[in-house]
């Protein structure tokens, strides 16, 4: 079926290029024994005209070799079904890998959101897309440390950039103040983490009330001084604990128009003197342990500023 609706025959190789530039199918059925080609040829070449890289390549095939199998695979396809042929086991087959690629696309538009929201929480102050990346990569390092598996560490980067949603309801003249915010600015600061959490929470889908759930909590410090709850100790969740120490060791890292950026050793002594008041002990000492792997992203994301 192609992305509009629909199927789509073609008869030979000629045909199937035709076609595949025409209708951009989601999945192919292809028939290795093609009457003017090689199957596996032709699949290489559909390959290379997929420029989109997402429509699917199924072989069907009386081959049985596993030299010829290889090939496929290696040419781009993603499954082989033998002749003679079981409509059900097509069926089910087809239905199989276009569910993929309906989560596939699915992903994507997450990312694009993802993408977005992130952004726009910095559009109006100094910090550039490099530092929500780099934040988000620190974080998934300190999860991992804390003994997530990949796929919540993964969950985690992506909902880490969010983090300052809220500030989108905050006025740029408060975030671009070239001054120190007065008190009565700092009230109007500190309901960001709560709008942030407004928004994310909008969405049933794990990744943003992760992203929710980090930004409403970000501001909040071990020794319960922070902000808008007041939460101390393990009442604040693990991942806005990850997140903020994640945020700060990149701020103070990064180049800013008001200031250099710290010394390795300075940054280590700003976290272990603040260790028990505004992060998680138990945090800054996996922080130090993995501090080598953070230092490699940095030097890897050196220069995007």
């Amino acid at each position: 079926g192609k992305k509009g609706g629909g199927s789509s025959d073609a008869g030979g190789g000629a045909e199937a290029e035709a076609a595949l530039v025409r209708h951009r199918p989601d999945l192919i059925l292809l028939d290795i024994g093609l009457p003017d080609t090689d199957g596996v040829a032709l699949c290489r070449r559909l390959k290379e005209l997929d420029t989109e890289r997402d429509t699917r390549i199924i072989f069907v095939t009386s081959y049985r070799d596993q030299e010829r199998e290889e090939a496929g695979f290696e040419a781009g396809c993603v499954d082989y079904i033998l002749k003679p042929v079981s409509p059900p086991l097509v069926r089910a087959r087809v239905a199989a890998h276009l569910a993929q690629v309906r989560a596939s696309v699915l992903e994507n538009s997450y990312r694009d959101a993802i993408l977005m929201l992130a952004h726009a929480g910095h559009y109006n102050d100094n910090d550039t897309g490099a530092h929500i990346w780099r934040m988000a990569a620190y974080a998934r390092v300190l999860a991992i440390a804390c003994g997530w598996d990949d796929d919540a560490a993964d969950r985690l980067e992506l909902a880490a950039p969010m983090h300052d949603t809220g500030k989108l309801g905050i006025p740029h003249t408060i975030l671009r103040k070239p001054a120190p915010l007065d008190e009565a600015e700092w009230v109007i600061m500190r309901t960001h983490p709560a709008i942030g959490h407004a928004i994310l929470s909008q969405s049933r889908a794990p990744v943003f009330q992760l992203a929710a759930e980090v930004s409403l909590r970000h501001h909040e410090r071990w020794d319960g001084a922070g902000y808008p709850g007041g939460l101390a100790g393990d009442a604040i969740p693990l991942a806005a604990r990850i997140v903020t120490l994640a945020d700060v060791f990149d701020a103070l890292s990064m180049r800013r128009p008001y200031k250099d950026p710290w010394p390795v050793d300075r940054i280590t002594d700003y976290v272990s003197a603040n260790s028990g008041k505004q992060f998680d002990p138990e945090l800054v000492r996996r922080f130090m342990q993995v501090l080598p792997q953070l230092l490699e992203i940095k030097r890897r994301w050196d220069g995007a500023d």
